[in-house]
C-alpha cells in the first residue's frame, strides 16, 4: 500500500512539472520577446544649478531671452562633451525652442528671428548642453500657452496641463561616433514619472517603458530611417489626455561617406 501511494504522489509531481510554464511569463506561458534595442540611462552630466531663463519675449518676429547664472553660457562647449559618446554641436551650448509638437530649433544666441503662424500655440524653451541634453530644472525653461498675432505674443500663460515634449533624436546622425549610441531626451511639464505616470517609447515598433525623467542611450538602431513615438501614459498604461500627446519623430542614421581619391 505504501508503494502504491509513493508512485501515485510521484505521478502527480511529474504531471505538475510538465504543466508548469517554461521559459516565459508565469501567468500566460508566453515567451518574453527579445529586444532589438537597448535603452540605458545616460551617464551623469555636467550640472548647471544656477542656469536660468529669466524672461522670454517674442515681438515682430524676434525672440529675446534673458539668461542668467555664472555656470552656463551660450555658445561654449559643455566640459564633459568629449566623454558622452554621442552627437555634439560644434557651436556649443544653446537654447532649444519647441513650438507645439514640431522639431526643436537650436539657437546659440539670446536674440534671433523666428516665424510662428497666428493662433494658439504651446511654446517651450529650455537651456541645452552642447550635446543637446536639456537642463531639467524649472528655472532653466519657459513653458507657455501663447496667442500669436503678427509674429508677436499678444497673450500668454503658463501651461497648466501635464505635457510631454519630444527633443532628441532628431535629424541625421553620421558615422560610428554618432550612431552607436543615440541620445533619447524629452521634456516634461507639470508631471512626475513614477508609479502614476510613465513615458512609453515606441522605437521602430518596439516598446520600452520609462519611469524616470532623464536622458537615455539607445543602442542597436539600424542605418537608415528610424521612428520614435513618445506617449505620456497613466498607471494603467493609457495615454494621458494631454495636448500633443503622443508625439513622433523620424530621424536618419548613416555611415561615414566612403573616402574619395
Amino acid at each position: 500500500m505504501r508503494t502504491l501511494s509513493f508512485f501515485f504522489l510521484l505521478a502527480i509531481f511529474f504531471t505538475a512539472c510538465q504543466n508548469a510554464p517554461q521559459n516565459g511569463d508565469e501567468q500566460t506561458g508566453e515567451e518574453t520577446p527579445e529586444m532589438k534595442y537597448t535603452v540605458t540611462p545616460f551617464s551623469q552630466s555636467a550640472a548647471f544649478p544656477d542656469a536660468k531663463i529669466d524672461d522670454m519675449a517674442f515681438v515682430n518676429g524676434k525672440f529675446k531671452f534673458g539668461i542668467s547664472g555664472d555656470s552656463y553660457q551660450l555658445g561654449v562647449q559643455t566640459p564633459d562633451a568629449g566623454a558622452k559618446m554621442c552627437a555634439n554641436s560644434a557651436q556649443g551650448q544653446h537654447i532649444h525652442l519647441i513650438v507645439d509638437d514640431q522639431p526643436y530649433a537650436a539657437k546659440y544666441e539670446a536674440e534671433f528671428d523666428y516665424e510662428i503662424p497666428d493662433g494658439s500655440h504651446y511654446l517651450l524653451a529650455f537651456l541645452s548642453r552642447s550635446y543637446h541634453e536639456s537642463i531639467k530644472t524649472p528655472e532653466a525653461s519657459k513653458a507657455v500657452k501663447a496667442e500669436i498675432k503678427g509674429n508677436s505674443i499678444v497673450m500668454s500663460e503658463p501651461i497648466q496641463q501635464p505635457m510631454l515634449f519630444y527633443s532628441r533624436p532628431k535629424g541625421t546622425y553620421t558615422g560610428k561616433a554618432e550612431t552607436d549610441k543615440v541620445m533619447l531626451d524629452f521634456y516634461l511639464v507639470n508631471v512626475t514619472l513614477g508609479d502614476d505616470h510613465k513615458v512609453k517609447a515606441d522605437i521602430n515598433g518596439e516598446t520600452h517603458m520609462i519611469d524616470s525623467w532623464q536622458p537615455y542611450y539607445i543602442e542597436g538602431l539600424p542605418m537608415g530611417e528610424n521612428t520614435i513615438t513618445l506617449t505620456l501614459v497613466d498607471k494603467d498604461g493609457n495615454a494621458v489626455q494631454a495636448p500633443l500627446n503622443p508625439v513622433s519623430r523620424t530621424f536618419t542614421l548613416q555611415e561615414d561617406p566612403a573616402p574619395t581619391n
